[in-house]
């Protein structure tokens, strides 16, 4: 599993993270503060492994993005994971 990192952080290269719309923060039950999604780098998880632990709720999950964010996210990550990209394996 491929997790892209999520930061309160303002971007250095505004081209590198995707900014989530503050509705779509609302949504998931996230806070007020601005956020990028992080396109620059990832981190790879083998599913169930000692690093993927459950959130504070039923389902350890938030919902889904926006199809159109999705997108977005997928098509811009994919560019960018063919050249700059930086993985790091979180289940040793």
């Amino acid at each position: 599993m491929r997790v892209l990192p999520i930061t309160h952080s303002p971007p250095i290269n505004p081209a590198d993270p995707i900014e989530i719309p503050p509705a779509t923060k609302r949504r998931l039950g996230l806070d007020d503060d601005r956020s990028w999604i992080v396109l620059s780098e990832s981190n790879r998880f083998v599913w169930r492994g000692p690093d993927i632990r459950p959130l504070d709720s039923e389902s350890g999950y938030y919902g889904p993005l926006p199809p159109a964010l999705f997108a977005e996210v997928k098509q811009r990550f994919v560019a960018l994971a063919r050249g700059s990209h930086r993985s790091t394996s979180r289940s040793d």
